[in-house]
């Protein structure tokens, strides 16, 4: 079985694969228990956002780690992501902006995606 720490890896791996911009991985784990990681990203378009969103679910599932719930998939300015450890946000820039979960979670710990492996 793998780490969550591997698996938010392998979920930042599946945005990159698609191009995502902005991938921020932020550590939660010891300010809250609703998640151990946040990873935060942004597309360029809905189209983007749904086939980052799609990837990341298909990806994470080949891998063993399966989707508790999505939101925000139609519209697709906002998509959350809950895998119950790991929580995926992806955004259209504009909303990205406007909420700013790095901003709002800045007592996280911000995570390098090779910090991962260790």
């Amino acid at each position: 079985m793998k780490s969550i720490k591997e698996f938010a890896k392998i979920a930042v791996e599946a945005l990159e694969d698609k191009k995502a911009e902005d991938i921020h991985i932020i550590d939660i784990s010891d300010i809250s228990t609703i998640a151990d990681y946040f990873i935060i990203a942004n597309g360029t378009n809905r189209s983007q956002i749904q086939t980052l969103a799609d990837h990341v679910e298909e990806i994470l599932g080949k891998a063993g780690l399966l989707l508790k719930q999505m939101e925000g998939y139609q519209t697709a300015n906002w998509v959350l992501m809950d895998y119950r450890d790991i929580i995926v946000h992806i955004f259209d820039k504009e909303n990205r902006l406007f909420y700013d979960l790095d901003r709002i979670w800045r007592d996280g710990k911000v995570v390098e995606k090779k910090s991962l492996t260790e």
